[in-house]
């Protein structure tokens, strides 16, 4: 390996830590302006998603100048292609962040209704953790955590299940809750599409350290 594709690398991780770093931060403002009712935070994600965007497109500039001046092969390669991946991935999360807070603040607009317990204990703390032990698994190839991660992802899908039961069975037992329900319902979806995009990482991770395509396998990997 080159001495300026090495540098270039290097500098490469440190954008898409940040990035990461950017966008974890913003999902976390994202819950807690749910959970705390808190506007502030809400519009808070707004002006993050604009700095999360710039990021990604100048993440996307670097790969492809690394690309067409160094033409690397075998494991920068595919460092490469798992950082192409993982920028989309975590642009994709700042959007489903911003949702949150759009939802957030429609709800704190209203009287709040009954929903899963789950849905304020079990899903904030696993999304968090998820965000977070993805990150770390990238940056130090931990392919360990990242099966950890993949196979949490089933918490969160089994909460957002048991929303849409409660929620649908609130909605008709009194109607008046449907504008509230359904705002609550996109906000839970949200968060589970949020954990499955921490899994595609997790998976790129697994990829990049040993090889393995494992985003067709089931969990409990």
């Amino acid at each position: 390996m080159s001495n300026h594709l090495q540098r270039d690398l290097v500098s490469l991780k440190k954008q898409i830590l940040q990035l990461g770093n950017m966008v974890e931060i913003s999902i976390n403002k994202a819950i807690a302006s749910l959970l705390e009712r808190d506007q502030m935070l809400a519009e808070q994600v707004f002006g993050d998603e604009i700095k999360i965007d710039d990021k990604e497109v100048f993440i996307e500039n670097e790969c492809l100048k690394i690309l067409a001046l160094h033409q690397p092969v075998a494991v920068d390669l595919r460092f490469l292609v798992v950082v192409l991946k993982v920028n989309n991935d975590l642009e994709r999360m700042g959007d489903f962040a911003v949702n949150v807070a759009k939802r957030s603040i429609e709800l704190e607009k209203q009287d709040p209704i009954p929903c899963p317990e789950g849905f304020t204990t079990i899903i904030p703390s696993t999304i968090r953790t998820m965000v977070h032990n993805s990150l770390t698994a990238l940056v130090e190839m931990d392919v360990d955590m990242a099966r950890e991660v993949i196979n949490m992802d089933h918490l969160v899908d089994e909460v957002n299940r048991q929303m849409y039961v409660e929620l649908q069975a609130l909605m008709k037992q009194d109607s008046s809750t449907v504008e509230r329900a359904v705002a609550l319902l996109s906000c839970s979806r949200y968060l589970e599409r949020i954990a499955d995009l921490t899994t595609n990482i997790a998976e790129e991770v697994i990829f990049m350290v040993n090889g393995d395509v494992v985003r067709h396998q089931s969990t409990g990997l």
